[in-house]
């Protein structure tokens, strides 16, 4: 028997039997590397994580405690299947009450998700056919595309540009690829970009999937997180959205529960429930105290209010820092991204030809951590998530920042 007969079994979807042989790195893996290293040669020196992409506080003591509560009754621990009815009850106030979305039935046109992440990559087990193609912004968050890829279908990306506000551009897309289109994804205020949409925006889109019989997933993990007086949007809240998609919400980043694998989907009652039956073929629904604890949190928004006016007077320091050494930024109106273009190199130093390099320079030369970006245009996101435990700690935070860049003469 052939010791080695496994390595010719695996799907091409993920490889063939050249899976796991390929040198190539994943993005962050390459951080993760890179990060390793500097510390060790600067083992005097703080690291200072601006790539961190969640949230840095643990989610508020009064959530907690319901969990505390609820997972001790003993009713709770049997599986949750497609969701409870509080939960949904929950999502469908939390929706009419943040955003002004009106009239979701709890029953049809919601149902909750072991994150925001599964719910992405069930979707096209529900819609995808071999050949179907799913029109994605780039750069994006890619775990949809990923799965069209697994099913035989074909991913179209659309360039996210600073010229165009970080909003694709609905006409770029040719007629033989909208003839196979059937998805297509939206993330909005945006990760990496920190951009926001506004009705208008989202009014073309409901046009656009009409006139070309769409679906559209809008990713709104961040919905909540906007500045400045930019009020919380929901695509949902256009007149016949609900006709052509669903909205993805998570409280992973509004309500600092990352871990806790919460979130739901919202809007057409066709694709929810398509969603739902794919769902249950996958798992049993995350853990009923979760949910309950989730259901409370959904009730008191005002916990997110607290964390936006925090990380909205981190993006003024990390702004008025980079702008102080050369960079030319503007406070991101949504996320807790800024993403900046990078510099052509230092003086009397290196020329950086593409954002991996400028970030690899960060780490290596000054203890900086940020994601690199390469998509479309070169640049780096950082994050205000780093971890910091009062204001005077943010202000030390940003001085120190201030003074590594302040080191070197950036040529933009």
């Amino acid at each position: 028997m052939n010791k080695n007969y496994i390595q010719s079994l695996f799907a091409e979807r993920i490889g063939g039997k050249q899976f796991g042989l390929t040198n190539e790195i994943y993005k962050f893996e390459k951080i993760k590397r890179v990060k390793k290293e500097a510390m060790l040669a600067n083992p005097h020196i703080e690291l200072i994580d601006l790539g961190v992409g969640e949230p840095d506080a643990m989610a508020d003591d009064t959530v907690i405690q319901v969990l505390d509560q609820e997972a001790r009754k003993p009713e709770n621990r049997f599986y949750s299947d497609n969701g409870i009815d509080e939960f949904k009850q929950a999502a469908s106030s939390y929706m009419q009450n943040v955003f002004g979305v009106t009239g979701l039935d709890p029953d049809t046109e919601i149902n909750h998700a072991i994150g925001s992440k599964s719910a992405l990559a069930m979707l096209p087990t529900a819609f995808i056919n071999p050949g179907d193609i799913t029109l994605m912004p780039s750069p994006c968050y890619p775990v949809l595309g990923t799965h069209t890829k697994y099913y035989g279908g074909e991913v179209v990306h659309v360039p996210l540009i600073e010229e165009n506000s970080f909003l694709p551009d609905l006409n770029s897309f040719a007629t033989e690829v909208l003839k196979r289109a059937k998805l297509l994804y939206l993330n909005y205020p945006n990760n990496p970009t920190g951009a926001v949409a506004n009705k208008e925006f989202f009014e073309q889109v409901v046009q656009f999937a009409k006139q070309n019989q769409l679906i559209v997933v809008h990713d709104a993990a961040y919905a909540a997180l906007v500045y400045d007086g930019t009020k919380p949007l929901s695509f949902l809240s256009v007149p016949g959205a609900k006709d052509v998609g669903v909205e993805l919400h998570s409280l992973s980043k509004s309500f600092n529960m990352t871990g806790w694998r919460i979130g739901f989907i919202a809007g057409n009652a066709r694709i929810v429930n398509a969603f739902a039956t794919v769902k249950d073929n996958n798992d049993s629904g995350q853990f009923i105290p979760i949910q309950k604890a989730a259901a409370y949190a959904l009730a008191h928004p005002e916990i997110t209010e607290q964390t936006v006016l925090k990380y909205s007077r981190r993006h003024e320091m990390l702004r008025h820092v980079l702008n102080s050494c050369g960079f030319r930024t503007a406070k991101a109106k949504g996320s807790f991204f800024l993403y900046i273009q990078i510099p052509k190199g230092v003086v009397n130093g290196p020329q950086f030809e593409t954002a991996e390099q400028f970030s690899q320079y960060l780490l290596k030369e000054h203890l900086i951590s940020s994601v690199p970006w390469d998509d479309a245009g070169s640049y780096v996101r950082f994050s205000v998530t780093y971890q910091a435990s009062s204001l005077q700690e943010e202000e030390r935070m940003a001085d120190e920042i201030k003074a590594r860049l302040g080191r070197d003469e950036f040529i933009f």
